[in-house]
């Protein structure tokens, strides 16, 4: 069996509006809503990563304002069940006028046949915003504490 780590790195940001920038994504054969970022790659440190990964998938240039948490407790991957994922949470801010394509309803997109992945930005209300928005296990201890501490 081969197990390691696999780290991820997330920018969580609040528009003025006070809505959370979330991603919804289809993932080999199943639908998640996360926070926007993604794997660190070799040689890249966890601020690089964050900024990378908000490049690639939205286009956005953001700054990293502060360290929001780093997982503290053991959690499989759900795509593997041998890997332990670390997670790393950051707030961010845009550095340039946000441009990326948005949905108002959760999976609002097709999915072409064969393809693996495909991933939809889409802005949650505060109000909305919840455990209960996201679908992984580390982001929903993550949202509970943006919700206490924003």
């Amino acid at each position: 069996m081969n197990t390691g780590f696999n780290v991820r790195v997330y920018g969580i940001m609040i528009n003025e509006q006070k809505q959370v920038l979330v991603s919804d994504e289809y993932i080999r054969g199943g639908y998640y809503t996360k926070f926007p970022g993604g794997g660190l790659e070799f040689g890249e440190g966890t601020l690089e990563c964050v900024v990378r990964e908000w490049q690639e998938e939205l286009g956005q240039d953001v700054k990293v304002v502060e360290h929001i948490y780093t997982t503290d407790f053991f959690q499989i991957s759900a795509f593997d069940n041998v890997t332990q994922i670390i997670s790393i949470y950051y707030l961010v801010t845009p550095t340039s006028p946000f441009i990326a394509p948005v949905i108002t309803k959760p999976f609002d997109f097709e999915v072409p046949e064969g393809t693996d992945e495909m991933e939809r930005a889409r802005w949650i209300n505060w109000e909305d915003f919840s455990a209960e928005a996201v679908s992984l296990p580390i982001d929903k201890v993550v949202a509970d504490m943006v919700k206490a501490k924003y």
